[in-house]
């Protein structure tokens, strides 16, 4: 029979809490960034290559229409401004003629995704019209009868910038996460259903400063959301029409646009000509998949390099280690990494002497994974023992590392 032994374990490592992170990821699994759907606005103009300057499908919820003049990118932000048309503008769609009177702006990813991590940081316009980062699928599925239809809608943020004497009111201030399964029944009747409301409360106003918004689509059934990298708060989708509702990919959306009137006041013309008020502005967004841990992507520079995202370090996951047959020590570690490195663990006994020492290649992201550290000689019982994790570049040495972690552990039977 297989025997295991425990190390009492004391963990000494320095974390940067203020990095905006993915959350961790499963064991086993890596987090690396999504460039299609990551971008840092450092630039002079929108990168056609990843975005639409407006949005396909949509003109935009009257009186605002999604006009491509009030996007740009400028002072390292994506900008989308509301202004007060000189004139209304009559445009005839989805059968029907519609008066617009407000200019807005979308920007949406070339490409659609499905499942992973998406954050923006991003300050409201301190108007009352949106603020939003969400996805949708665009168009219609066909759905589990054969003679009906259904689209998605995953909403990680929506706001607006201040507070009024309307219901909506509470739009100006955390954050409100909500998932729609449009589904349209064989008699032709569309159904807007909708999961229980994700909020996040704040007394500050959503215009008053930058915050980091944050979603993970875990799978078909459910996701999480993350307020200024804070704890998470969980969203299971609407599951009475299918029991994995959330099956297509989508595309990214950042919007600016009006709201439903009255429930949320329109921006008042004097809010619109005031150029410190009636821009959004997102300084980044970002995205994540889930890899295998050991996958090594191949790619001439990691994106997480280019903008150096991540405080790079190795953090130990368990307080307690798992020694079977005296030979092997498991190891619960995860890793932040902005480019391939080499991670060296060292074992030596209280008096510093070294026991073993062995390195392994860790890949650019954030990984979660098991490493077993085999042995040469057994530990002896009741003695202290120092484990140190070191990150360091590909072929550098100890004056090249990066950052380390050490936990002290006894072996005890």
């Amino acid at each position: 029979m297989m025997k295991k032994y425990i190390l009492a374990a004391l963990l000494i490592s320095f974390v940067n809490a203020l990095q905006a992170d993915p959350p961790k990821p499963p064991m086993g699994k890596r987090w690396v960034m999504n460039t299609d759907f990551s971008d840092e606005f450092n630039g002079t103009s929108l990168d056609t290559e990843k975005w639409l300057d407006h949005h396909p499908s949509w003109k935009g919820r009257v009186p605002g229409l999604f006009l491509p003049s009030q996007v740009s990118v400028a002072d390292g932000y994506l900008q989308i401004r509301g202004e007060k048309m000189d004139k209304d503008t009559v445009i005839h769609a989805y059968g029907k003629d519609l008066t617009y009177n407000i200019k807005g702006g979308a920007v949406v990813s070339k490409k659609s995704v499905f499942l992973g991590y998406y954050e923006c940081r991003a300050k409201a316009a301190a108007t009352t019209m949106s603020t939003t980062f969400w996805f949708s699928s665009g168009k219609g599925f066909d759905g589990p009868n054969d003679c009906d239809k259904y689209g998605l809608e995953w909403d990680i943020q929506e706001c607006i910038g201040r507070n009024g004497d309307f219901d909506g009111s509470y739009f100006a201030n955390g954050m409100h996460s909500n998932s729609h399964y449009w589904y349209t029944d064989c008699d032709k009747k569309r159904h807007d259903h909708r999961a229980s409301q994700v909020k996040f409360n704040d007394k500050e106003l959503a215009s008053a400063d930058f915050h980091v918004y944050g979603g993970w689509w875990h799978d078909e059934t459910r996701a999480s959301y993350y307020y200024d990298n804070g704890e998470p708060k969980y969203q299971k989708f609407y599951n009475k029409v299918s029991d994995k509702p959330f099956d297509q990919p989508m595309f990214m959306r950042l919007v600016c646009e009006t709201y439903p009137f009255p429930w949320i006041s329109l921006p008042t013309d004097e809010e619109l000509a005031d150029t410190t008020k009636n821009v959004v502005r997102y300084d980044w967004v970002r995205g994540y998949e889930l890899v295998n841990a050991d996958k090594e992507i191949n790619q001439p520079t990691a994106p997480e390099a280019d903008i150096h995202l991540y405080y790079e370090d190795v953090m130990f996951e368990s307080t307690e280690l798992q020694l079977t047959q005296g030979k092997t020590i498991s190891i619960p570690m995860s890793y932040k990494a902005n480019d391939k490195r080499t991670i060296q663990f060292t074992l030596k006994d209280a008096e510093g002497k070294k026991v073993m020492s062995t390195t392994f290649n860790a890949f650019a992201g954030y990984a979660n994974k098991s490493f077993q550290l085999q042995l040469d000689k057994k530990l002896n019982i009741g003695s202290e023992y120092k484990l140190t994790a070191a990150i360091k570049p590909i072929g550098g040495d100890n004056k090249s590392v990066i950052n380390e972690s050490t936990l002290i552990v006894t072996f005890k039977k």
